[in-house]
């Protein structure tokens, strides 16, 4: 099935009927689903790649900081460019450039080259995701809004459970390469589906300012590189240029987008209360996210001695109880504030990794799997109406550059969680999941507390 649109009428669509519905969000299924459950495997696989390339830990962390580096780097001027040429285009580029480069990456023979390849596999992740919300906004009506978004985050965590468990059984009857390969025939099928059914939506009138994309990717890009560098205790000689580079380029992007009607780095946005508490919300929530998700593996396998298979198991719960929570928060937002439903989650997601701080010495699975699954209730409470509030408090005419800043702080948020976990285990290799896990549950902390201050400003609308 193919979907039509009059371009005429695109401004002012409130999403597509219910047939055309359904398949167009079966094709972004499949890319976010795709881009997601590569997350998920990359995670859970990082020691037994490390293993099988010769690589330390704390090197082995850069498989996942190159991928959101590149991620970061591109965002928005992705999302920017699909408010410009469509989002439909710039999704189906990014689905083929992913694909390619999963391909490229199960071909990898080192880790330069594997960290090459997930380079450019960021950069096809960068342009599904920066116009994924966006796209959902495109697809659903307004008054079914929370239930797309709950929808959207039902695929990211459904992905995530089903990504360790396919990584621990894939390791255990074959080698690292084909966690990568599994990708392509998924690629593929998104494309073919994303040609079919994604909708056509309205365009901007301005322009794609060159010089701004370039100084937009070296601020994010140095920016997460800074990061890296740090966590592995790099010299203040190599350091300072780096963070003095990062100042220059983003003054520079801010006084090349002044005044500008839809600036790339969307500072008219965040003038909006809600939108930024919101965004401050994501950043910290995904960060306490990627300090669990990137050090527990190794705790599970190097510390508790389990194997491949048996850490995908234990790191399973948490993904699944995202799964079970997201359509009930997704419609729970239609109704109730975000604020408060996010608050509630995170308070749960703190306590739950505390939790796991106070594991005994000798945990059984039970032990592991309760806490696991009480951090993926509050996570799951807290995703799905936080899409909503920052999709809700831009204008429609903004959708993209929203939707870039909602892909932008989840992976400024996972960037800043994978340094983090590579510092902890620079400082101390028997307590670095230990830290990591601190860390987490006080980013967690301040993100419980920005979410329930957003109740001061839950009636701001566009």
């Amino acid at each position: 099935m193919s979907v039509t649109t009059n371009p005429a009428s695109l401004a002012d669509r409130d999403g597509l009927p219910p047939d055309a519905r359904r398949w167009a969000m079966l094709s972004v299924a499949i890319g976010v689903g795709m881009a997601s459950l590569d997350t998920a495997i990359a995670n859970t696989a990082l020691p037994a790649i490390a293993e099988q390339l010769n690589a330390t830990p704390a090197a082995s962390v850069w498989i996942i900081n190159v991928y959101q580096l590149a991620m970061v780097a591109t965002l928005l001027p992705f999302a920017a460019l699909g408010e410009v040429i469509g989002y439909r285009k710039v999704a189906i580029f990014g689905m083929a450039m992913f694909t390619l480069a999963s391909l490229a990456c199960a071909l990898a023979w080192s880790l330069p080259s594997l960290v090459v390849a997930r380079l450019f596999q960021g950069v096809g992740g960068a342009a599904l995701m920066g116009v994924n919300t966006a796209l959902l906004r495109a697809i659903y009506p307004a008054k079914l809004a929370g239930r797309g978004f709950g929808f959207n985050s039902l695929v990211v965590a459904t992905s995530f459970a089903i990504g360790p468990t396919a990584a621990s059984l894939i390791l255990s009857v074959a080698s690292w390469p084909w966690l990568f390969a599994i990708n392509v025939p998924l690629g593929l099928l998104a494309i073919v589906m994303a040609r079919r059914a994604l909708p056509a939506t309205a365009l901007a009138g301005h322009k794609i300012d060159v010089l701004t994309v370039v100084y937009n990717m070296l601020a994010f890009g140095l920016l997460i590189l800074a990061f890296g560098e740090g966590a592995h205790l790099q010299s203040w000689h190599t350091l300072a240029p780096e963070i003095a580079l990062t100042v220059l380029f983003f003054v520079l992007l801010l006084r090349r987008q002044a005044g500008h009607s839809a600036p790339m780095l969307p500072v008219d946005l965040f003038r909006r209360p809600l939108f930024a508490l919101s965004s401050l919300t994501a950043m910290c929530t995904f960060a306490a996210q990627g300090l669990a998700f990137v050090s527990l593996p190794f705790f599970f396998e190097h510390t508790l001695g389990r194997s491949p298979i048996e850490t995908g198991f234990l790191m399973t719960p948490w993904a699944v109880l995202v799964a079970v929570m997201a359509p009930i928060a997704g419609r729970l937002s239609d109704k109730y504030s975000p604020g408060v439903l996010g608050g509630i989650g995170l308070a749960l997601l703190s306590s739950g990794l505390v939790a796991m701080l106070m594991l005994p010495a000798a945990p059984t699975a039970f032990d592991i799997g309760w806490r696991m699954a009480w951090c993926g209730i509050g996570f799951g409470f807290f995703q799905a109406p936080n899409l909503k509030a920052i999709m809700g408090s831009a204008p429609k005419s903004r959708a993209g550059s929203a939707s870039g800043i909602v892909a932008t702080s989840r992976l400024t948020g996972q960037a800043t969680g994978a340094a983090l976990v590579a510092w902890c285990f620079t400082i101390s290799a028997a307590n670095g999941t230990r830290y990591a896990l601190m860390l987490g549950a006080a980013f967690a902390g301040v993100a419980c507390i920005a979410s329930f201050s957003r109740m001061a400003f839950a009636a701001e609308a566009d």
